[in-house]
Order: C-alpha cells, then structure tokens, then sequence
C-alpha cells in the first residue's frame, strides 16, 4: 500500500455549506474574520508533509473566545464541523479538513495577556506564536523550556492541543508539564474558564489534562497559563562520537550524576543522518573528524551566575573516554561552533527530504530498550526492504527515536513508498512488544487512528469514544481525528 493520501472522493459529495450559517458566521467575524478565497483555502487545506488534502471551502479567524464561542455554537446547531487549526505544522492530518467542514484558524488571537516574574507564569491567547513566547520569557530574565522545529510558526494552542514534545523534554517535561490552566470553548459553545496559576488544586477530575492532547476534539483551547523558569545563564554544548547506542545509554547516565541532572538536550543521531545534513544542508561543518557509528549532541544548562559548565563538561567528556562509553567528542567553544551543532541536529529532517523518499515513525519505549528497538528495528526493515537506509535520530534521553527510513539508492520513490504501512506495522509491533507508544510528540490525527484502535487496550479506546460522546454528542469538533468515526 502506498503511503496514506486522503482527498474527498466520496461517492455522493457532502452538501454545500449552509447559505444562512455562512451568512451569521460572516457577519459575526466581519471582513477580516473569514475567508472562502481560494488562494487563502488553498495554504490552509495544504498539510505540512503532503499526506492528506484538506478540502474545506470556508476558514474562520476569530479575534476573541466570545468570538469563537459563537461560532462554535452556531456550527454546533447547523450540525456543521469545525476543524481547529493553529500554525498547521501537524505531522498527522490533524488539522486538516474534508468539503463540507469548516476551519477555524486562531491566529488573530495572538496577545500575551499576562507575565507574572513572581509567579513564574505567562498567560497567553492561543494564537500566539511559539517563538514570540520564548522571546517574552526572556525579555523578563525567564524561560519558557518548549523547543520545536517549528516554533517560528506553530501555535501555542496547537502545541497543548497534541501535547508536543521537543527538544527540552528530559529537563523541563512535555508540554503538558508547562501548563498550570487552560481557557476552552467547548462543543456546544460554553467556554470554561480554567486559566488557574494554582500549582495545587485536587478539586476534582483534572480537566486541564482532558483538553491538552486531544487534538480539538473535545473542546477548543482559546488561552493558557504557562509555567516559566529561570533563564539559563550559562550552557556546555558537546559532540560526541560513540560506537554504540548502549554506550549513549552509560553516556546519559553518567551525565545525569555528574552534572547534577542539569541536561536540556541529550540527541542521538545516526552516521547516515549525519552525513545526509553535512551532504545537504548549507553550511554545516563537520565537528569531528572520528568517523563512528553513531553521535550525541549533549547540552546542560544552569541558571546559577557563577557555575562553570565548561569545566563540568570536561570532566563528564574525559570519565566517558576513560570508562570507553565514547571514543570522541569536542566541546563547542564560540555561539558560531554550537548553533553548528544544532543545525547538524534540526537539519536531519529536511536533509532526509532532499535525499529522497523516507518512511517515518514517531515512537517511543523505555530508555532502556532504546538500542532493543534500533537493533530489532533495523533488522526487520533489511529483511522487509533490503537496502533500505536505517536514518534513526532523536531524544534518546526521553525514549523518543524518529526512527525513519530513506528509499534504497537504486528503489524508485513510488516502490518505496508503497511499502509505507508494512513498514509500519513492523516498526509498531516491535515498540508494542518493548512497551512503547507509537506516537511520542506528534499525537494521533488521522494518520494513526486505526493504528491506535489496532495497539491500545480496548479499555482505553471504549473510555476515549465515551467521553467524546458526553463532551461532543454531535461529533461536530475535528471529526474522525484520534478515534475513529462511527
């Protein structure tokens, strides 16, 4: 099978939307606050990797929560779906939507409400830029830890909607661990107000939790509460050569006691990818000239004004030589050496796609089972695939390998990629059997929902379908997107 496209091909195409219901809508938003040109639908129903084709005819650009409450409950009544979309950098459809629903993009909500030094809290519209965020944070001496790819353009609300992860997770946790509150309008266009500072509040069902990671099924995040820290003043940023992924595994757990667990990053990249970023991406040098078969990007962080990382580094550097856990490593000495490094670590991505056809997997298992799962995995993508190129990087330290594949060199593109589900399936039943996830940091969409039917507990997938049904009873909130449709 071929990797999964979607466009409306439907038999018996969906009805127009409702004249009167797009008549309110327009009127309810005024000139600026909605769109049906096709130049404008055309960016807003294109998905980020290409895999589904959106089709909606109309998208709407609220200003205010009251704003998009109306229009929730006017779509609520019509019985027209609203698909929620932020900086529509998704990795899983999830923000995309078929002719006859309707899109509704929070980008005009874009104000930074509060920032609380005391607190350690921001509270912001949902439309804000991740980027614009972390600039805030700073410019009050804090930090707020989440780091994407993407966070030029993705969206807050969008990043507590799949719950994203990132590049700081081993330190400061996923996004669900940087939020105290959340501002939601639900299905029928209630809004709950849940914007607490509390760090504390055991009254109840946790409903902050019920509405980051859903995706907008159950409820459209408007505003939030995030927690800060404080900035770090002083960063050791290292690369390092190693021949094995069980060494990274003893390099990670000597780390964390030498350095008081003060690690922010800790990535694992393959020798392929890292060739492919010094092959296509501009500028990048190579850090070092030991060729292994597998590196790691370390960086540790502390907020203190006097502590000297330089010298923690070294230290940690020279026991992992001694103990043999590395074989190589250079220390980054100017701002200029360690955004090399990064862009070594962010361009894996990019410098997949100009080499050609890849098959992706976003998953994760136990720490532990990290070299398990690249060992197994590797080896059943031979058996399936031979010549397959094995492109596996990632946040090791927390579980979660981007265990992606490039075509063979002499396979064309469309042979490869048909191939897509197998692969999949056979990279799934080997994080299952390690007791991982298949979706670490990108959610579920509608790229992985009969995968998720296909892994989870039973259990699990009956309480999700429940309580989407008591939450959304007309299944007019990003349908068909986690669970499947009935």
């Amino acid at each position: 099978m071929s990797a999964p496209v979607s466009t409306d091909t439907t038999a018996t195409p969906p009805l127009p939307l409702p004249a009167d219901l797009v008549a309110t809508l327009q009127a309810t938003l005024g000139p600026k606050g909605w769109s049906m040109d096709a130049g404008v639908l055309e960016s807003h129903n294109r998905e980020a990797r290409g895999k589904f084709a959106g089709a909606a005819k109309m998208v709407l650009f609220p200003a205010s929560t009251d704003e998009v409450a109306t229009c929730v409950r006017l779509c609520h009544i019509a019985g027209i779906a609203l698909v929620p979309q932020g900086g529509n950098t998704g990795r899983c459809g999830g923000a995309v939507a078929k002719c006859g629903q309707i899109l509704i993009n929070l980008a005009r909500m874009n104000q930074i409400i509060d920032i609380d030094a005391r607190d350690f809290t921001m509270t912001v519209q949902a439309g804000t830029i991740l980027h614009r965020i972390q600039q805030a944070a700073s410019d009050h001496d804090l930090l707020f830890p989440l780091s994407l790819g993407a966070q030029g353009s993705c969206q807050i609300g969008g990043n507590l909607a799949t719950n994203a992860g990132g590049l700081n997770v081993i330190r400061y946790g996923n996004t669900r661990d940087l939020v105290l509150g959340v501002e939601v309008v639900l299905a029928d266009g209630t809004v709950w107000n849940g914007l607490s500072k509390l760090r504390k509040d055991n009254t109840g069902y946790d409903l902050r939790d019920l509405f980051i990671g859903s995706e907008g099924t159950l409820g459209i995040i408007t505003a939030c509460t995030l927690k800060l820290f404080p900035r770090p003043r002083h960063l050791a940023t290292a690369w390092v050569a190693l021949g094995s992924v069980d060494g990274a595994l003893d390099l990670l757990a000597l780390a964390r006691r030498e350095t008081g667990d003060a690690i922010a990053a800790f990535e694992l990249i393959s020798r392929f990818a890292h060739d492919l970023c010094l092959r296509h991406i501009q500028n990048c040098v190579n850090p070092l000239q030991t060729v292994a078969p597998w590196y790691v990007m370390i960086e540790i962080t502390s907020s203190r004004p006097h502590d000297d990382l330089t010298s923690v580094m070294e230290g940690l550097l020279e026991r992992a030589l001694e103990n043999g856990f590395i074989t190589d490593a250079t220390l980054a000495r100017s701002d200029a050496q360690r955004a090399n490094l990064w862009a070594l670590r962010e361009g894996i991505p990019g410098a997949q796609t100009r080499e050609g056809g890849s098959i992706k997997h976003d998953v994760s298992v136990p720490v532990s089972s990290v070299p398990a799962l690249i060992e197994r995995g590797i080896a059943q993508a031979h058996k399936r695939i031979p010549g397959i190129r094995p492109c596996p990087f990632g946040h090791v330290g927390d579980g979660n390998i981007h265990f992606n594949f490039s075509q063979p060199e002499n396979m064309p593109r469309e042979t490869f990629l048909a191939q897509w589900e197998d692969l999949n399936r056979d990279i799934h039943d080997i994080v299952a059997d390690l007791g991982g996830s298949i979706s670490a940091e990108h959610g579920i969409g509608q790229l992985k929902v009969e995968e998720l039917v296909h892994y989870a507990d039973p259990a699990k997938i009956r309480l999700l379908t429940a309580i989407k049904q008591a939450i959304d009873p007309k299944n007019t909130l990003n349908p068909g997107k986690i669970i499947p449709d009935k």
